[in-house]
C-alpha cells in the first residue's frame, strides 16, 4: 500500500507557472526528466503511435527514477468517445493507460511517475485522472505573490520614486503571473516610444547608443499599461477551476 504517487496533475488557470514547475522537476537530484510533446507521440502510421508510448515508458523505466512529462496532458488524453474520435488516437489513450498502470512497481523496473499540466482539467479522460492521483491546484497569484513578480520583472529597470510595487500589486488581483509579465513589458515600452516619436531612423541609433531609450518608468506608465492589459482569466474560468478543484483536487 505504501507506494510512491504514480502520477501527478497541475491544473489551473493559463499562464500561472504550471509548465515551469513542472520543468523545474528536471533540475531536482539525479532524476531523469522526459519531457514528451503530443506531437511526438502521434503518428499517421497504424500502431506507431502506441510503439512509440511502450518506448517512451520503456525508456523511463531503464533509467529510473524517472519523471514523464506531458504538457497540456488533455491535448493527448482527452475524453474518449467523442464526437469524430480517431481510432488511432483511441489506441495511444489506451495504451497509455496501460503503461501508467505498472509505472511504480519496482517489478516493472523501478520508479517511474508521470507529471502533468492542463489549463482544461475537465476534457481529461475520466480514467486518466484516475491515474493521476495527485490532482494540485495552481491558482492565480496572491497579493505577495505579485509583488514578488513585480519585483522580478522590474529589476533591471529604472522606475520613478512614485511607483509603489506594493500598492501596484493590490491593483493586479485577478491577474496571472503572464499577465503581469506582459503588464511590465508594456509599462517599459512607454518611455521608449515617447522617445523615438518623431525621431528618424539615425536618431533613433543615436538614442540607443547614448543610453537615452532607457527612461524611468512612471506610475502613470503602469497604470496606462493595466488599462491596455486586461486579465486574461475571467470570473467564469475561476468558478470553473474552483469547482473541479472542489470536486476532484487533492487536499
Amino acid at each position: 500500500i505504501r507506494e510512491p504517487w504514480k502520477g501527478v496533475l497541475l491544473f489551473g488557470p493559463p499562464g500561472t507557472g504550471k509548465t515551469m514547475l513542472g520543468r523545474a522537476v528536471a533540475s531536482m537530484g539525479s532524476t531523469a526528466f522526459f519531457n514528451v510533446a503530443a506531437s511526438s507521440l502521434v503518428s499517421k502510421y497504424h500502431g506507431e503511435s502506441e510503439r512509440l508510448a511502450r518506448t517512451l515508458f520503456g525508456m523511463a523505466r531503464h533509467h529510473a527514477p524517472a519523471v514523464i512529462f506531458f504538457d497540456e496532458v488533455d491535448a493527448l488524453v482527452s475524453a474518449r468517445g467523442g464526437p469524430g474520435e480517431h481510432e488511432a488516437s483511441r489506441r495511444l489513450k489506451s495504451e497509455l493507460l496501460s503503461q501508467i498502470d505498472g509505472v511504480a512497481s519496482a517489478a516493472e523496473g523501478g520508479l517511474v511517475m508521470v507529471l502533468g499540466t492542463t489549463n482544461k482539467p475537465w476534457d481529461l479522460d475520466q480514467a486518466m485522472r484516475r491515474r493521476l492521483e495527485r490532482r494540485i491546484y495552481v491558482p492565480l497569484p496572491d497579493d505577495s505573490a505579485r509583488e514578488a513578480m513585480l519585483r522580478s520583472n522590474t529589476q533591471r529597470l529604472t522606475l520613478a520614486a512614485d511607483v509603489d510595487l506594493g500598492s501596484l500589486a493590490a491593483s493586479l488581483d485577478g491577474y496571472s503571473g503572464a499577465d503581469i509579465h506582459l503588464v511590465c513589458r508594456d509599462a517599459s515600452m512607454v518611455t521608449m516610444r515617447k522617445a523615438v516619436a518623431g525621431k528618424t531612423p539615425q536618431e533613433i541609433v543615436s538614442l540607443k547608443e547614448e543610453g537615452l531609450l532607457d527612461g524611468e518608468i512612471s506610475a502613470e506608465d503602469f497604470t496606462d499599461a493595466i488599462r491596455r492589459t486586461p486579465p486574461t482569466v475571467s470570473a467564469d474560468d475561476l468558478h470553473a477551476f474552483a469547482a473541479w478543484d472542489e470536486e476532484f483536487g487533492s487536499k
